[in-house]
């Protein structure tokens, strides 16, 4: 399988998590396709919805170091701790921003006397997850990324 880690990077791991952060794109637009039933082509390079990418990004690059290096290699546990950290950022953080941008967004969309300059662009909403939607690209991360390590290892 040395043709599958020399496409793209020539690194198995960055290739498997960047091949997760795909899958997952191409999911949440297939997903918008049929929830919404229109063509939103924002989707396959959006950081927001299901699955997480960010968290499928990660975890394939964890679970892949963990099935190559072992469980408690260094290498793994830097990549858990990453993992860890982005899904947390991911389903915390990140949404709260997106949820002060509805609000704001419902603000200017009422200010009916006067509108300064600064309103004039909508905020982005769309910026978080739910903590089912890291969970689910968590797992196609993980499974990206072990089932990859094992088939190219």
């Amino acid at each position: 399988m040395k043709n599958a880690v020399d496409f793209l990077t020539g690194n198995l791991v960055l290739n498997l998590s960047i091949l997760a952060w795909a899958m997952a794109q191409i999911i949440k637009f297939i997903i918008t396709l049929i929830t919404k039933r229109k063509l939103d082509w924002r989707h396959i390079l959006s950081s927001g919805g299901m699955p997480s990418s960010h968290s499928a990004f990660v975890c394939a690059c964890a679970a892949a170091m963990g099935y190559m290096y072992g469980w408690a290699s260094p290498a793994f546990t830097v990549a858990a701790v990453l993992a860890i950290v982005v899904m947390y950022d991911a389903s915390n953080v990140r949404r709260a921003a997106g949820e002060q941008a509805k609000i704001l967004n419902y603000i200017m969309d009422h200010w009916t006397e006067m509108k300064p300059a600064l309103f004039g662009k909508e905020l982005k909403e769309f910026l978080g997850h739910t903590p089912f939607q890291v969970f689910m690209g968590g797992l196609l991360g993980i499974a990206v990324g072990l089932a990859g390590a094992y088939l190219c290892a």
